[in-house]
């Protein structure tokens, strides 16, 4: 088990908070056959980080074989778009942006990507073992086989990472009904969210 955290971890405040978006490149299209429904969960909650005004860092894998990130998803309010080798997102470039945005460092990250069982959870890692608290959007990460997903998100669960779903995240962001953002916000979770066919336990 994870080590136990105070009650703060599953509080997200804006001003303390941090999404990061791992690798939704183009060239991974035909190769992941949920992309299309990640796509659709990540446009909804990157669009309610732009309302709550949470930075955005940006990766892409090796964008000169893999290619830019999908054109679906608007990324022009990204604090930094990173290109890099390496499979997790902690990269110098970004590690400078998150002091450059924080003073030092985030209190949470809002992680999500591609894939979840390589760049995703090696970010997880690496940000697990600087006390950095990591909420995993489970309907935002995707792999090639969703049990590579599905057994790495337990993997993160037991390491202390939150595993959420994009509409969680933006109802806790938003936190109350009073918010003044509350009916910009409700436009964008009208619609319900993509299947990701994510693993369910059996209750047998």
């Amino acid at each position: 088990m994870g080590k136990v955290r105070g009650s703060a971890l599953y509080r997200l405040v804006p001003s303390k908070t941090l999404f990061m978006l791992c690798d939704v490149q183009e060239k991974f299209k035909p190769a992941i056959p949920l992309l299309n429904c990640l796509i659709e969960n990540t446009a909804k909650l990157l669009a309610a980080g732009k309302v709550f005004q949470v930075p955005l860092l940006v990766t892409e894998q090796y964008p000169e074989k893999l290619g830019k990130t999908v054109s679906e998803l608007n990324i022009e309010h990204a604090c930094a778009n990173v290109s890099k080798t390496k499979f997790s997102m902690l990269v110098e470039p970004v590690r400078k942006s998150m002091a450059e945005i924080f003073g030092d460092k985030p209190k949470t990250v809002v992680l999500f990507g591609l894939e979840t069982h390589v760049c995703v959870e090696q970010t997880a890692f690496d940000l697990v073992n600087e006390d950095i608290d990591v909420w995993l959007v489970a309907d935002c990460c995707a792999s090639r086989l969703n049990q590579d997903r599905d057994l790495a998100l337990e993997r993160l669960r037991h390491i202390g990472c939150n595993i959420s779903t994009s509409e969680s995240v933006i109802f806790n962001l938003l936190g109350d009904k009073e918010h003044k953002s509350f009916k910009e916000i409700a436009s964008l979770v009208k619609k319900v969210s993509a299947d990701m066919q994510l693993w369910r336990p059996s209750n047998k």
